[in-house]
């Protein structure tokens, strides 16, 4: 009985297996090839569009600008005009020469082309100043220490020598030197004490021999007081040297 059951089983799946290949076949009693991998697809390429031509900006127009990054107003073209020569009183003959004329600075300073100034000072007690001024078109120099003479006086004032300075002051159109004059004596040990009315200023040359074209003469304030102690100092660039 059983060994019936195990062949009418073996029938049945061989039965099953001979529809399943029937099944499967084709009118042609080919094959179909269910795994057969379709075509591949081919990429369609794209077109990229062109890329953007980059434009220059144009360049801004150039600007004259200072040290300091301040745009400048001048012109362009323009040119400023050279400072006058600074007293620097270095060397002899001075600075440069910037006021376009001949350079004359080894010349020495005479009363046709300068102003003389006294001025009494009350600090320090029994002081004056002296102030020259170049008031021609040309370079000089003030040599040394300026000659004096009070009122009709054979001898010249003396002259303190002390002060004389490193370089000889050299004096452009404009500038200005100085020399304190010390009247008498604060404590009053001076002797021979007078009031001075008249003073009359001398320009040294180079070489502190003689003198150097002709006088200023000078009117001297009322009741100004001179005795033996009186004196001068060098030409200096500037009162502080002179009263120093």
């Amino acid at each position: 009985m059983r060994t019936h059951r195990i062949r009418i089983a073996a029938a049945a799946a061989a039965t099953a297996a001979v529809l399943s290949l029937t099944a499967c076949q084709g009118s042609g009693g080919g094959t179909r090839d269910e795994g057969r991998a379709s075509s591949p697809a081919t990429a369609t390429p794209t077109t990229q569009a062109p890329a953007a031509t980059p434009t220059s900006a144009p360049a801004p127009a150039p600007t004259d600008t200072d040290a300091s990054g301040s745009k400048s107003t001048s012109p362009q073209g323009t040119a400023e005009a050279p400072a006058p020569g600074k007293n620097n009183g270095k060397g002899e003959g001075g600075g440069k020469n910037t006021t376009g004329t001949p350079d004359t600075a080894d010349r020495p300073c005479d009363a046709s082309a300068v102003r003389v100034v006294y001025s009494p000072l009350s600090r320090p007690l029994n002081h004056a100043m002296l102030t020259v001024t170049n008031t021609g078109r040309t370079a000089c120099s003030a040599y040394h220490a300026p000659v004096l003479r009070l009122d009709d006086g054979q001898a010249a004032v003396a002259v303190d020598r002390g002060s004389k300075p490193q370089a000889v002051v050299t004096l452009f159109p404009g500038e200005s030197a100085y020399a304190a004059m010390i009247l008498s004596a604060a404590d009053g040990s001076g002797n021979h004490g007078r009031t001075s009315k008249k003073l009359t200023v001398w320009f040294a040359p180079r070489d502190d021999a003689g003198s150097a074209g002709g006088p200023a003469v000078l009117k001297l304030p009322a009741g100004t007081y001179t005795d033996s102690t009186t004196r001068v100092t060098y030409w200096q660039s500037s009162m502080e040297d002179a009263l120093s």
